[in-house]
């Protein structure tokens, strides 16, 4: 027992631990919050991998030719709202399959920016740590919470103004309304597919804010690898989440215990099995999905085109 005990308390009292945890939880969270949204809109993003992807290279090129990271998350939005657009005027106007248009912006996204990367070679950097006073010396967590660098903190006030957008406001009044009986909310003079496409764009700023974070805040280099199948990860927890916004953060934390611990496990010297700890992450992903998306509701319109019809 004490040959498995200890090395969980090893993970539990490292540093390393939460700060890897905090890292990863704020990546998902970017890309989850407006996934999120959209979902609450009755749309399901396939192509967020490609916004994520799209949002970091932008970010990439924005620094590389300005040598500013605020122009480099500008046009990290940029990038990851292209995209979106793509996705929201195929899917949300012309009515073509958001899974198929999905996927195939992510092959596209993914074999672009690996070319164009190789191509031109930009240059990338890492932001400037901001430790906040007294927080940041909190045992364990203080690291982790309040001494990273200033991208992270971005993702303190998106939390909370999401949550209003969605249940304060009378787009978000309109956009849920959309997401749960698309024809009712038309007989009322909503534009039902408007408000799809703009919570869509909405995923698109949020996942350019993730993609300018993963490289700004956590890599410090571009590959098209970076995003690595993260962005589905986020959309399993909204659906972990029950399609809240308080459990798909919890559920982004759960997930990002899981890259954690593989990370930790291993820089702490512990011998496992490399390929299932690379594959922990995704299998927990299954097991959620498979658990939990009979268990929660789901908005009534997820994922099902809305085309008037008039006479």
């Amino acid at each position: 027992m004490s040959n498995l005990l200890n090395p969980i308390a090893d993970i539990l009292t490292s540093e390393t631990t939460y700060l890897n945890g905090a890292l990863f939880a704020a990546f998902l969270a970017f890309a989850a919050t407006g996934e999120w949204v959209a979902e609450r809109a009755g749309t399901i993003n396939i192509s967020i991998e490609a916004m994520l992807l799209n949002g970091a290279f932008a970010a990439l090129l924005g620094y590389n030719y300005s040598g500013s990271i605020i122009i480099g998350l500008i046009t990290a939005v940029l990038g990851a709202m292209l995209v979106a657009g793509i996705q929201a005027e195929m899917s949300h106007r012309l009515f073509a399959d958001q899974f198929v248009v999905g996927l195939t912006l992510n092959i596209l996204v993914l074999g672009l920016s690996g070319f164009l990367n190789n191509q031109i070679s930009p240059r990338a950097t890492l932001a400037g740590r901001w430790d906040v006073p007294l927080l940041s010396e909190i045992p364990l967590v203080g690291t982790a919470l309040f001494a990273q660098r200033w991208p992270f903190y971005l993702l303190y006030p998106l939390i909370p103004f999401s949550w209003w957008l969605v249940h304060r406001s009378r787009w978000g009044l309109e956009a849920r309304s959309v997401g749960e009986n698309p024809h009712a909310a038309d007989l009322t003079g909503i534009n039902v597919n408007k408000r799809r496409r703009q919570s869509i764009y909405y995923a698109g700023f949020t996942c350019g804010l993730g993609g300018a974070f993963i490289l700004f805040a956590h890599v410090g280099r571009f590959e098209n690898t970076i995003i690595g199948g993260r962005g589905f990860i986020a959309l399993a927890a909204v659906i972990f989440g029950g399609w809240t916004l308080r459990g798909s953060i919890l559920g982004c934390t759960i997930f990002a215990a899981a890259l954690s611990f593989r990370l930790s496990i291993q820089g702490l010297g512990y011998n496992l099995n490399s390929e299932l700890l690379q594959s922990l992450p995704f299998l927990l992903t299954i097991v959620v999905m498979a658990v939990f998306a009979k268990r929660v509701r789901a908005p009534a319109g997820l994922a099902r085109p809305f085309i008037r019809h008039t006479k």
